[in-house]
């Protein structure tokens, strides 16, 4: 059972720290979250929030949050001499990150603690990162006269228009390069979906690590509870039911026009992409089920990378997904050490 005192302010501080330990501790994660924001290890910054608050309570994570904000605001501030535009864009980046993952991941934060399921806290986050990162695109329209979108959008037909003439001067023939112009005139149009997609990354490789860390494994141990240890494993992902209507929605694409269409084709990308996860999950569950060795682990991945070439992985791993929710392929092979830390995700 979960100790009630999950439902607290500072549900999991660690006993005896004194207040300079405290504050040492703030700092190291508010500089270490600052460094993630402006380097490529953005991906991490949900974790480093998650083991602020785990070790600190949630007072501290929140101050971490917005020291490294605030470091983040000076590092953009000093930049050197650059384009009005290049600026309006760094801006607009730390708003995103700020509104779009770090924002998100507090408002998730009691739900990691609680040990909720994989796919229900990446879906809860995704709905906040689409939230954050719409307030930040009307934000930006409003206060600086700038659209993050829009410049997204520009430097993706840029570099489309680039992929095709590479093409072309390759030698390919007309109907490849034509249809390397619809497969690219397809992924501008559902740019939200694609900017969504590099957004969930950064919370499912959080959420990978957090389930790792020796923090949360304590907090599951103080608590006497023995369900959550492994609920943030890979093979544990798994997507709540009610998104299917959500796939359905997107299956209108079709049949609708103008906004309505767009909607429809963004929500089918983002919702197929998390079906394909779901069915990697389940690939990746049953390879520990099996209980495949280094050497039957490698094959069996190696079998699934020529099938993502050809094309039929996707498939294969959209439609293990799409029907988990009615077949639960996981559950009938459940073993006891499904949760055991010996297996690397």
């Amino acid at each position: 059972m979960i100790d009630t005192s999950l439902h607290q302010s500072e549900p999991v501080v660690l006993p005896g720290r004194s207040t300079g330990r405290l504050l040492r501790s703030v700092i190291g994660y508010s500089l270490l979250t600052a460094l993630m924001i402006v380097t490529p290890m953005l991906v991490f910054v949900p974790a480093a929030l998650f083991h602020c608050a785990i070790r600190n309570g949630r007072r501290a994570a929140w101050a971490t949050l917005v020291i490294a904000i605030s470091l983040g605001s000076l590092y953009v501030a000093s930049m050197p001499a650059a384009p009005a535009d290049a600026v309006k864009m760094a801006w607009t980046y730390l708003a995103g990150v700020a509104l779009g993952v770090a924002l998100p991941a507090m408002a998730a934060l009691p739900m990691v603690e609680r040990g909720e399921k994989f796919g229900r806290v990446l879906v809860f986050l995704l709905i906040g990162g689409a939230i954050g990162l719409a307030v930040t695109e009307l934000g930006s329209r409003a206060l600086i006269d700038f659209s993050p979108y829009a410049a997204q959008m520009a430097q993706a037909k840029q570099t489309s228009a680039e992929f095709v003439q590479l093409y072309r001067e390759k030698g390919m023939s007309a109907d490849m390069v034509q249809l390397a112009e619809q497969w690219i005139g397809f992924s501008t149009f559902v740019l939200p979906a694609v900017m969504l997609i590099n957004v969930s990354l950064v919370f499912i490789l959080s959420l990978l690590m957090f389930g790792r860390l020796k923090a949360w494994r304590e907090l599951n141990a103080r608590r006497g509870d023995s369900a959550t240890p492994g609920v943030y494993l890979f093979r544990n992902f798994s997507l709540p039911d009610w998104l299917l209507f959500a796939f359905l929605l997107g299956g209108l694409t079709p049949l609708a026009h103008g906004m309505l269409q767009k909607v429809a084709a963004n929500v089918l990308t983002l919702v197929a992409f998390l079906y394909i996860l779901q069915g990697l999950a389940i690939f990746r569950f049953v390879l520990v089920a099996m209980g495949a060795g280094f050497a039957g682990t490698a094959l069996g991945w190696m079998l699934l990378v020529v099938l993502m070439i050809t094309g039929v992985g996707p498939l294969l791993l959209g439609v293990a997904g799409l029907f988990d929710p009615f077949f639960d392929f996981r559950h009938s092979r459940k073993r006891k050490d499904d949760s055991h830390e010996s297996h690397s995700d």
